[in-house]
């Protein structure tokens, strides 16, 4: 019987906003398993490693060339009869890297019945009907757009900021402000709703400027941004320091000049994350990230409805529709990490500070662990469990075993692990990190940690 350990070599995805040849993980990493048809190209951007079954862009065994959908499918024993019937037979999520060398289309992703009516209805634009919850994990620093600001934070904007008032409309910037002063934190479901629908108001006035006003604001925008930027100080929040929203305006202004993504940012919150923070995106939340390097994982789609920050197709009035609204600061997105206890180090790893810690979403598509391994020899032996994992090396030097099966890992390498193997690492650095994405339905609900 196939020992099931599978080396794998996945495809790198060129997206205007990804970073330039070298600079960008995804290529590199995509490039650590040579393959005749990739070289990296200094002038070409590289956005995306993908990892998993997703057609648009299929992880193939590197010995065999065959596609990890066709070998999940012809063993179905890789997967799980559990996790195989749930999912149809396709591993349930996708592991990516993202490089981002600027902005990102300011988008959501749709829930399942939404997606499942666009993808009907324009199947070009939307290309699967499932939805796309996913998870963020720094692995260089990293900032973003994510979330619906505060209530209290947009209205000091729109009380600060002239040409955000202009766009949203005087009287609409009035009433909203109206609607939800000293509403915030009343607890009280009605007042939540109420917010969030003069919300949907303010925004979507927003969402519908006219190119000639937004014109006409940004230069406006771009004036204030420059002088001292005293404007955008305060809202309350982490992210009210004047001048660092002004550069964040004037370098945005740089990618995509005039874009009504310059006024959106006053409404979603700002967030840095450091290496090894994360944050979880449910579907319909809005965001657009911005800049750094980043593991992520989602539901397996590829659906994205886009409004601002984009050459690409935009859907303002389905965006306007669909979000949720929901308003909170950025500390209640981020995720805290737990130690993953099904993962046991040996002594150099325990004297040396190792750790493998799990990011767990409240999803069944998908958990993530980081592990780190922080002395020669130290290891980490994973517990067998019921479904499959991905696993992808981001640093150092290593090795993979499962069973008699000892495989080397170097940073770029990917290995998919079929369900009920028990997993070994062992570093031959001082500094080994890996990532593994996996799906396990038996006890997701219990002990989920707090968002």
């Amino acid at each position: 019987m196939q020992v099931p350990l599978i080396r794998l070599q996945c495809g790198v995805n060129s997206y205007d906003w990804g970073k330039f040849g070298k600079d960008s993980a995804a290529a590199k990493f995509a490039a650590a398993t040579p393959t005749d048809d990739f070289q990296i190209q200094e002038d070409k951007p590289y956005a995306e490693l993908w990892m998993g079954t997703h057609p648009a862009n299929p992880s193939k065994d590197v010995f065999t060339k065959r596609t990890l959908l066709d070998l999940v499918q012809d063993n179905q024993a890789l997967m799980s009869k559990e996790v195989g019937e749930k999912f149809e037979h396709k591993l349930p999520f996708l592991f990516k890297v993202l490089s981002i060398g600027k902005a990102l289309s300011i988008q959501a992703h749709p829930n399942k019945k939404l997606a499942e009516q666009l993808h009907k209805k324009d199947s070009k634009n939307y290309p699967d009907d499932n939805h796309k919850p996913e998870m963020t994990i720094a692995i260089t620093p990293f900032d973003g757009l994510c979330g619906f600001r505060p209530l209290a934070e947009i209205s000091h904007f729109l009380s600060t900021v002239p040409s955000l008032k202009k766009l949203v409309g005087d009287s609409e910037a009035e009433a909203y402000q109206s609607a939800v002063k000293g509403q915030e934190s009343s607890g009280k479901k009605e007042d939540e709703e109420k917010n969030k629908k003069a919300l949907q108001k303010a925004f979507g006035s927003l969402m519908k400027s006219k190119k000639q006003d937004i014109e006409a604001a940004t230069k406006e925008l771009i004036e204030s941004a420059k002088k001292e930027g005293s404007e955008f100080a305060g809202g309350g929040g982490p992210s009210n320091d004047g001048k660092e929203l002004a550069d964040l305006v004037v370098r945005l202004n740089e990618q995509f000049p005039g874009d009504i993504g310059l006024f959106v940012l006053f409404f979603l919150n700002y967030v840095k994350l450091e290496v090894g923070e994360a944050m979880f995106l449910k579907a319909d939340d809005i965001h657009a990230y911005l800049s750094g390097d980043i593991i992520e994982c989602m539901a397996a789609s590829d659906n994205v409805v886009r409004a601002g920050f984009t050459p690409k197709f935009k859907d303002v009035d389905t965006l306007i529709s669909m979000l949720t609204y929901s308003y909170a600061p950025i500390s209640e997105q981020k995720m805290e990490p737990v130690d993953y206890p099904y993962a046991t180090l040996n002594a150099a790893a325990y004297s040396s500070g190792s750790q493998a810690i799990l990011y767990d979403p409240p999803i069944d598509e998908f958990s993530v662990v980081k592990t780190d391994l922080r002395k020669k020899g130290a290891k980490a032996t994973f517990e067998q469990i019921a479904g499959p994992s991905i696993f992808i090396c981001t640093s150092g030097n290593g090795k993979i075993s499962v069973g008699p099966k000892v495989e080397e890992v170097k940073p770029g390498y990917v290995y998919f692990v079929g369900a009920t193997a028990e997993v070994v690492l062992e570093s031959e650095d001082e500094e080994f990190t890996t990532f593994k994405a996996f799906c396990e339905l038996q006890g997701k609900e219990e002990g989920k940690q707090k968002l």
